[in-house]
């Protein structure tokens, strides 16, 4: 196996490389085998897959601001536990859990902060949808749990709907039902009909 700092580097690479130039491989059981027989490289290949799903579940659950050091804590404790993963093609629904329980265990560690109003934040984003999209987001988790990482998964992530339900272990119906209920309940909150999926 390759040292923690080899992974983190490679982690980092792999998260530069955008999610369409990963190779396509449908058969995430068979990498989940070799990464578990210790193969950095399947491993990767897991890591360019799901970097999206874990990257909208954590927007769903911490600030913004903490989310990228987030999802190498949780791909680096994933490959420290690979070997207990049980079902190979169950991976998906193990890393959500694993996120999950991560940005549980963020609120549990972390001291209480405060963020900083509008009116003084850093720099002013480059595109004026900025505050728009801030309170889409914040919009978004006042919504219930079940709906929150669906919509964030598919609007911020830009998955489809069997996507997210291959990479969450969710069933394709769950997934749908939470989508519609949770856009129909966003529009609401956004006062907007044009609201689509």
């Amino acid at each position: 196996m390759e040292s923690i700092v080899d992974l983190a580097t490679a982690f980092r690479q792999l998260r530069a490389v955008s999610v369409a130039d990963a190779p396509e491989h449908n058969d995430d059981a068979g990498l989940a085998q070799a990464a578990r027989a210790g193969d950095a490289n399947a491993f990767g290949q897991l890591y360019a897959r799901y970097a999206r799903m874990v990257h909208g579940i954590l927007l769903a659950r911490v600030p913004p601001a903490e989310v990228d050091d987030l999802i190498q804590e949780v791909f680096l404790q994933a490959w420290r536990r690979i070997a207990s993963l049980r079902e190979a093609g169950a991976f998906g629904g193990w890393l959500a859990m694993i996120t999950r329980n991560r940005a549980t265990d963020y609120y549990r560690r972390s001291a209480p902060t405060t963020e900083l109003p509008d009116s003084l934040a850093a720099a002013p984003e480059a595109s004026g949808r900025a505050p728009e999209a801030r309170a889409v987001l914040e919009a978004i988790k006042g919504l219930p749990e079940a709906y929150r990482e669906p919509l964030l998964l598919r609007l911020v992530e830009g998955m489809t709907g069997p996507e997210i339900a291959a990479q969450t272990g969710l069933t394709p119906a769950s997934v749908r039902v939470n989508l519609h209920r949770g856009m129909k309940q966003l529009r609401e909150k956004l006062g907007r009909k044009d609201a689509h999926v």
